[in-house]
């Protein structure tokens, strides 16, 4: 396999951690609530789940307790700022730093051991196209999330649920006024925000590097409430950067394997270097900025 074909093949696989994540903090986001600890519910679900399919052998299983532990250490966060109305920025903070300390703790035993990923699945008629056959074999969580990206962005744009949502977190005094629960629906939004953390944890875990080591999250979180940003809080755009840098990623990775004559430090830092620059680049236009960004995002709601 020469070099494109690895970065055609893997694109789709390095870029759904981080694309799981970014989902569900851009519902979230668009609620009006900021959760920055997506980093430590992506680790406690990394970890939950590498233990439960080392044990059970279940990847079923080990997805659903990943998706479980996510969302309940999301509640944790949920009821500072909903129930306190806390400063969500030192709140996500926290709990991100309490999710990463959960999983080294919960995980120490299983240091280094291995467990098998799942099989590939391959499209018909597709997988056998010249050049981008290779994009079309992927495992079942790839495809599944494909769907629930276009199932976010229908909801949102396109139902009332989507348009509660949208209400809640442009005006939610407004929103309250007319008869929305805004307090239930930021917890659901924050609850799913950290289930769908929970499951990109453990899709790097069990799926896409199918050991478990402390700290191989490896900033992916960050990269993830990164990608909200420089999606500019649109789904398809969001999807499109997570693809960018899951490209940059395996880019790393072939240039490496290709001997070119650079230090691995330099290269591993490629994609984060362009992640930063597509956010300064995005961020210059005040116009669209202003235009997309949710009005009450990181503001407390007290009635």
């Amino acid at each position: 396999m020469n070099g494109f074909d690895f970065i055609l093949a893997g694109t789709l696989a390095a870029a759904t951690p981080m694309l799981l994540a970014a989902l569900g903090e851009l519902v979230v986001e668009r609620s009006g609530v900021l959760n920055l600890g997506l980093e430590g519910l992506m680790a406690v679900g990394a970890a939950l789940a590498f233990i439960t399919v080392y044990s059970y052998d279940s990847h079923a299983m080990g997805f659903a307790v990943a998706a479980f532990g996510g969302a309940a250490l999301s509640m944790v966060f949920a009821a500072v700022v909903l129930g306190f109305a806390a400063n969500q920025v030192a709140a996500g903070l926290a709990i991100g730093v309490l999710g990463l300390g959960l999983s080294s703790l919960i995980g120490k035993k299983f240091e280094s051991l291995t467990i098998t990923g799942l099989p590939k699945l391959s499209l018909p008629l597709l997988s056998d196209l010249p050049f981008v056959g290779p994009l079309f074999t992927q495992d079942i969580v790839v495809w599944l999330t494909a769907l629930l990206a276009v199932a976010i962005w229908g909801v949102l744009n396109h139902s009332k649920l989507g348009l509660i949502i949208r209400a809640v977190g442009e005006n939610p005094h407004a929103a309250r006024a007319i008869g929305f629960p805004v307090l239930r629906v930021r917890c659901a939004a924050i609850g799913f925000g950290g289930a769908m953390a929970g499951v990109a944890g453990a899709y790097a875990a069990t799926v896409y590097t199918p050991l478990w080591a402390d700290g191989m999250i490896a900033g992916r979180g960050w990269i993830a409430l990164a990608l909200v940003v420089f999606g500019t809080w649109q789904t398809g755009r969001v999807v499109f950067g997570a693809l960018l840098f899951g490209a940059l990623s395996l880019g790393e990775l072939a240039a490496q394997a290709a001997g070119i004559g650079l230090p691995s430090q330099v290269l591993a830092s490629i994609p984060y270097a362009v992640t930063i620059l597509m956010l300064a680049v995005i961020s210059s236009n005040r116009r669209r900025m202003r235009l997309n960004t949710i009005a009450s995002l990181g503001q407390p709601f007290e009635r």
